[in-house]
């Protein structure tokens, strides 16, 4: 490094680590030759300020091509790091210098200034539908007059309100919508058009009005971000809404503009965001930055999935049926003049949507019918597998738990039974493909003839159909997935009482989805506390493909905890491997059970808070009676909603010292800031491998073994390991923090056929020593009586 780096005056504080530099020169000097760098850095290695620093070195330089830094990652409070960090590089930049301008991308519900003052008959739970219905219908009305006429007809509804008010002496009661504490041009209640008694968003007309006819879109933006720096959703409310346009539009007119846009994995890797959204931003010009990037290949396998329920068929059909009927109805009266009026309206509208497309009144047909059909087939397969593995099932609907109906060989790829059935049955190729265009006409129509702002169905499921018909039969899986549900509106024996059925469509292999689309990013880093091995990182997730195959270098960088050794103790505990097959259920009396709940309880009784992970929550809720005579309050998370897993957590760091019991596969191993005396020490159970007998799982592994070589290492060992990880990280934020983490399973401590010890990394290895189980509660007291 030379004595004063060029990236050097964007560096928010005052002196980098030493990780932070040999980082940043190698992001820098890898994005140049077009390349992607790997980093696992612990906690405490500076990745967020790191990776900021290299991205806009390379945007502020004028040699370089890139434009912009688009950070993704899983995580909202790492997402307010980024925010945090950012907020502190524009502090401490030169003073002649212009603020780096940056915005987080957010959602509809966070920006829609009708969602946010509770008006329009709009809330969290409904804005999406109410703004897509709104949307096209004042695009549907500025086929008729201008957007400008809207807006400004919305306007004097709010003047003529706020006269009246001024008139009848009543001043409070604000008469105008005020958002973000702005207030906007507009009434509290969105207006409908004079003459077509259509309603429509004033907002989105505005920002229709202001759209150049020949220039960029953010010319639309009525504010100017050069000297805003990170552009907070408060700031972007008041501005846009308080000019009359649109939030949400403002901020996709401002994306290209912007030198930071920090946003989620949906962002780049959803196929339907970026192409509604987010597409000016996945481009050569474009520095990435993946951050909790060990979660891209389960988060973009999930993305670039694909389901259809029982329910969404129905619903489909239903909506198919809205738009026949009204046109086979006028077809079949002829010229009967009882069959006029708004029937016949009703059909004319219909028809002009039509015109428009290449969908015709028999695709409608076809379309239904064949929905109807793969409704029926469903049922039919839910039924026959009921009778098969559980014949008294519907005397025990109650007792039903969830499962698989795989329709094909997990580990032979083939054509799929459905795909089969419906070529037996006359279904070709039209009409699966097909079903995605009709469902798009289909929404258009009901959104032009009414104001009902319901999601449709017919638009999801036929994308899903199209989709279903084009994935290979390799790389895809398809079966039946059945979710535990209960619905007393069913009839008592309906299989319909206890599940929710869908078609469902795995993609087993995510790399491609993923190498695809960074291969169209100009560069960047994919970053983690928990990469290693980096080897099989770069394989799973298309990079070394990459690199293969388009000449695109990929490096590594790995970075160890920096914090005194002396404040951390790091053991790995050689108990009986806790596998299902060895512990048995929790009810059984067994060796591993006894070793672990001897461990947990050792544990557990270390000073300050402590955090016990197991494989799953059935395992949680067994940890939990382990503790059962525990002199600490024991806290037990669930599979359940957010809200209550936030409550679990406050009551976790506040009062006395506690024990949390929770499943590593929840939310609270990962992304929970735990940092000072919030958590004391860990211990990790086993290691968290999804269940194998899935036939999904059995799926993806032959997926791997077939691409990579051992599926079970790449696809099931390695993910579980990073969990285990990423609990244990929970412990040590800080340099002036102590604490104890335990990895309590045999196959952390010892070479072994089915060891994990070489998948912890070369840092991990050498720190984690391992403990007999005879030796661990000497080594427990040891540390902590050192640590006082």
């Amino acid at each position: 490094m030379s004595a004063d780096p060029a990236w050097r005056p964007i560096f928010g504080h005052a002196e980098p680590y030493d990780e932070q530099v040999d980082g940043i020169d190698a992001a820098v000097e890898t994005a140049r030759e077009d390349g992607f760098l790997a980093l696992e850095g612990a906690c405490g290695t500076g990745k967020t300020m790191l990776a900021l620093t290299a991205g806009i070195h390379l945007v502020r330089d004028p040699d370089s091509r890139f434009e912009r830094v688009f950070v993704l990652t899983s995580v909202k409070q790492q997402l307010r790091q980024f925010e945090a960090d950012l907020r502190t590089i524009n502090a401490n930049l030169p003073e002649e210098w212009r603020p780096v301008s940056a915005m987080s991308l957010v959602g509809k519900a966070d920006v829609c200034p009708y969602n946010l003052a509770g008006a329009g008959d709009i809330d969290d739970d409904t804005v999406y539908e109410r703004c897509e219905g709104l949307r096209e219908r004042t695009r549907g009305l500025t086929e008729e007059t201008t957007a400008d006429a809207l807006a400004a007809a919305a306007r004097s509804q709010q003047v003529g309100l706020a006269d009246s008010a001024s008139a009848s002496g009543d001043g409070g009661g604000a008469t105008y919508l005020e958002a973000a504490d702005e207030p906007t041009p507009y009434p509290r209640d969105t207006p409908e058009a004079a003459e077509r008694d259509v309603e429509y968003c004033p907002f989105y007309a505005q920002f229709l009005a202001d759209l150049p006819e020949d220039g960029h879109p953010s010319e639309a933006v009525p504010f100017d971000p050069t000297g805003m720096g990170l552009v907070e959703p408060e700031d972007l409310v008041s501005l846009a809404a308080g000019h009359g346009s649109c939030p949400h539009s403002v901020m996709g007119a401002l994306l290209p503009e912007l030198e930071v846009l920090v946003g989620n994995y949906y962002h780049a890797f959803d196929p339907t965001t970026v192409r509604a959204f987010t597409g000016d931003l996945v481009d050569e010009d474009t520095f990435v930055v993946c951050d909790e990037a060990h979660m891209l290949e389960p988060r973009v396998r999930e993305l670039v999935g694909d389901s259809v329920s029982d329910r969404a068929l129905s619903d489909a059909q239903a909506e198919l049926s809205r738009v026949i009927e009204p046109l086979a109805a006028v077809e079949e009266a002829g010229a009967d003049a009882r069959h006029g009026g708004d029937a016949r309206r009703q059909a004319a509208t219909i028809r002009e949507v039509l015109s428009d497309t290449d969908v015709t009144l028999g695709d409608l047909r076809d379309t239904r019918r064949f929905l109807d059909a793969m409704e029926v087939e469903l049922g039919a397969r839910v039924t026959d597998h009921l009778d098969a593995e559980s014949p008294g099932w519907r005397r025990d609907l109650p007792d039903l738990e969830d499962a698989e109906i795989p329709l094909r060989d997990p580990e032979e790829p083939g054509v799929d039974e459905v795909t089969a059935w419906a070529e037996r049955n006359g279904f070709d190729a039209g009409v699966w493909t097909r079903a995605e265009s009709v469902g798009a006409v289909v929404a258009r129509v009901l959104n032009t003839l009414d104001e009902d702002d319901t999601r449709r169905a017919a638009p999801a499921v036929g994308r899903t159909l199209a989709t279903w018909y084009r994935a290979d039969h390799t790389d895809f899986f398809r079966e039946i997935v059945l979710e535990r549900t209960w619905d007393e509106t069913k009839p008592p024996e309906s299989w319909r009482r206890a599940y929710t059925a869908r078609y469902a469509l795995h993609n087993c292999l995510p790399a491609g989805a993923i190498g695809e689309r960074l291969a169209e990013f100009g560069g960047g880093v994919l970053m983690s506390a928990t990469l290693a091995p980096l080897d099989v990182f770069a394989e799973v997730t298309g990079l070394r493909h990459l690199e293969r195959t388009a000449d695109r270098p990929i490096r590594e960088r790995t970075y160890g905890l920096e914090f005194p050794e002396e404040h951390r103790a790091s053991l790995a505990l050689a108990t009986p491997k806790f596998t299902y097959a060895d512990r048995g259920d929790p009810d059984e009396d067994t060796e591993p059970r006894h070793a672990h709940a001897r461990a947990i309880r050792q544990v557990a009784a270390s000073p300050g808070n402590v955090l016990v992970g197991m494989p799953s929550y059935r395992e949680a809720e067994w940890a939990a009676d382990v503790l059962a005579d525990c002199d600490k309050e024991v806290l037990v998370d669930a599979s359940t909603d957010d809200v209550a897993t936030e409550q679990l957590k406050r009551e976790f760091f506040a009062g006395d010292p506690k024990v949390l019991v929770t499943s590593l596969r929840g939310t609270l191993t990962e992304g929970v800031d735990y940092r000072g005396d919030r958590l004391s020490a860990a211990i990790v159970c086993g290691v968290p491998i999804i269940n194998t007998a899935s036939p999904r799982t059995r799926a993806v592994r032959t997926a791997y073994d077939r691409a990579f070589g051992d599926g079970f290492r790449d696809a099931l060992a390695v993910p579980a390991v990073r969990k285990a990880r990423q609990a244990v990280g929970r412990v040590i934020r800080g340099p002036d923090e102590r604490g104890v983490r335990v990895l309590c399973d045999e196959r952390y401590a010892r070479d072994s056929w089915d060891s994990v010890r070489e998948l912890l990394g070369a840092a991990e290895r050498e720190e984690f020593d391992p403990v007999s189980p005879d030796m661990f509660e000497y080594a427990l007291e040891r540390f902590w009586s050192t640590s006082e």
